[in-house]
């Protein structure tokens, strides 16, 4: 039995992709806790394997040809460990062609807007001194709701974003959990409302999404993580 994959990780939605994708796939791991309300994330060990100093990232020490690898950034570490398993990534080339079209709606788009609302709706009218801006709140909760939109329309006929469940999911669902934060309503979107549900009642997603659950603080008040985080331009 190969060593377990190593995953630096905090219990962001984008951490939570990756800590859901790995008891799904059933890899072993060992979990490293970068947390970037202390700045653990522009620690010198941790930029070898995230330049960009964000988590998560993994090493996983049997990579390709048995050597040791290091992938960082949420959708290629998806994509890696999907093509190492062989699940959840379409048993087709249209298939994953569908999954990989939705992660990456989820990369560039539901997860930067979505998390410039968390930004602007939670934490920048808590900062000190406080930034309540109203262009940015109605500019960021409004492109969200588009998109849970767009979501909720292609749910309509189907259980899951491309097909069979897949990494497309383990990728959107950690955000779209977060949609009261982004002052959203639940009810305008029935359809992404009964698939958050069903995703949620997989048991792979209730572990992987609890994992580091109370190691996080309130950003809201912590004025010392706000400064590490949002004078550096980061989002948590």
């Amino acid at each position: 039995m190969s060593d377990p994959i190593e995953l630096y990780y905090w219990p962001t939605p984008n951490g939570k992709k990756i800590s859901i994708a790995l008891h799904e796939m059933e890899l072993p791991y060992s979990l490293n806790l970068v947390n970037i309300g202390a700045g653990d994330q522009f620690k010198p060990e941790f930029l070898k394997i995230s330049p960009n100093n964000r988590m998560p990232a993994i090493i996983d020490p049997d990579g390709p040809d048995g050597e040791p690898v290091s992938v960082f950034e949420s959708g290629a570490i998806l994509q890696y460990l999907a093509r190492k398993t062989g699940k959840f990534y379409g048993a087709s080339e249209r298939d994953r062609i569908e999954i990989e079209q939705w992660l990456m709606w989820q990369m560039g788009g539901l997860g930067p807007m979505a998390g410039q609302a968390h930004h602007f709706l939670k934490y920048a009218p808590s900062m000190d001194p406080p930034h309540d801006l109203p262009y940015a709140k109605n500019r960021y909760r409004n492109e969200v709701g588009r998109l849970y939109g767009v979501l909720d329309k292609r749910l309509a006929d189907r259980d899951f974003v491309a097909g069979d469940y897949s990494i497309a999911d383990m990728a959107i669902w950690p955000w779209a959990m977060g949609w009261e934060g982004q002052q959203q309503k639940i009810e305008d979107f029935p359809n992404m409302a009964a698939w958050l549900e069903r995703v949620g009642a997989r048991p792979a997603v209730k572990t992987g999404a609890e994992v580091g659950a109370d190691a996080r603080s309130n950003l809201q008040d912590d004025r010392e993580a706000q400064k590490l985080l949002f004078s550096q331009g980061l989002k948590a």
